[in-house]
């Protein structure tokens, strides 16, 4: 069997779980998710624990099964805590400032950058003196907090002489030598 797909989901308290039609609904005090499954995947809740079971032992069956296992534990943790990133902004002159769902970003380009946020992201952004700026989101959804994360990176990538750039909070650039002087 998949190892992780052989691992039961709890299911805290204060959420719940519909299946209909092969489609998951997880419902939680922080939003709603939905995801539909594979019908060689079946599911069954008993005590507050979701089980997933494969009809055989086929590769594409097993890789399901871990997938879908994976995906459903995290709309689970999605709903009942949340998921964040953090974010630097690292560079002289360099901001970020969040006007409601409008991320406003300047990365040493001629202007500024206006990124719109989906509703379902939380965003703010903290300046303090002598600190990078930095931007923090929360939302639910795990897959899209991270594909808008590296949306925001990828406006400007840490580069490797300096370390400028968007690089999340914690992340480790390696740093190249820069030209060494003529002999």
């Amino acid at each position: 069997m998949s190892r992780i797909g052989k691992l039961p989901i709890n299911i805290p308290n204060g959420v719940e779980i519909d299946i209909k039609d092969n489609v998951v609904t997880v419902k939680g005090k922080l939003g709603t998710l939905q995801q539909s499954v594979d019908p060689c995947i079946s599911l069954n809740v008993e005590d507050n624990i979701l089980h997933l079971t494969r009809e055989s032992d086929s590769k594409r069956h097993k890789s399901m099964h871990g997938l879908y296992r994976a995906l459903i534990n995290n709309m689970v943790i999605g709903v009942s805590e949340g998921f964040h990133t953090t974010q630097e902004v690292i560079g002289v002159g360099y901001k970020a400032q969040a006007q409601g769902q409008v991320l406003e970003l300047a990365l040493g380009y001629s202007h500024s950058i206006y990124m719109v946020l989906p509703d379902e992201i939380k965003v703010e952004t903290i300046t303090e003196k002598g600190k990078n700026p930095l931007i923090k989101m929360t939302c639910c959804d795990k897959q899209l907090i991270g594909q808008v994360a590296a949306k925001i990176r990828s406006l400007r990538k840490p580069e490797p002489y300096k370390g400028k750039g968007i690089r999340f909070e914690g992340e480790v650039i390696r740093k190249k030598a820069g030209k060494a002087a003529a002999k």
